[in-house]
């Protein structure tokens, strides 16, 4: 007789969509993050993965000129998850691996988006692409919480 299963990390898998240059975007992005990692059972935290989604598709939508698409790509791997957001402007994000001189004004609606990947990302980064950039984070796997036995 074998013995009890153990939990098998996910396989890896992807996803890839384009949306539209808006701010509707953003919703969008958030459900299929929120729908690839519940689908699969991954054990990446959805809710920091919607909110750093959230930003990246934010960020593409307010400092890019262009009206192309952008492109999200949800990468669902045994260690973690990879979401990049791509974009047709090629400039760099300012500091987002490295902090900013200054504090965001906490008076001020912008300017924390990046300060949350970096925080709450195990690493994040950008690198060119032929059409533009992919501005990405990583989130690893969160450990299954032990429950406690039920007195039976």
């Amino acid at each position: 007789m074998n013995g009890p299963a153990l939990h098998e990390p996910p396989a890896p898998a992807s996803w890839r969509i384009a949306l539209p240059h808006s701010a509707a975007a953003v919703p969008v992005a958030r459900a299929l993050v929120r729908t690839a990692l519940a689908e699969i059972d991954h054990a990446a935290d959805s809710d920091t993965a919607e909110l750093l989604t959230a930003e990246l598709v934010a960020n593409a939508v307010e400092h890019t000129k262009s009206d192309a698409p952008i492109e999200l790509v949800v990468e669902l791997l045994p260690t973690g998850c990879k979401v990049e957001v791509h974009d047709p402007d090629p400039t760099p994000p300012g500091n987002l691996t490295r902090p900013a001189p200054d504090d965001p004004d906490p008076w001020q609606e912008h300017g924390r988006g990046l300060l949350l990947i970096r925080a709450l990302s195990s690493s994040c980064g950008h690198h060119r692409t032929e059409s533009g950039k992919a501005v990405w984070f990583r989130l690893p796997v969160v450990p299954q919480q032990r429950r406690p036995v039920e007195p039976t």
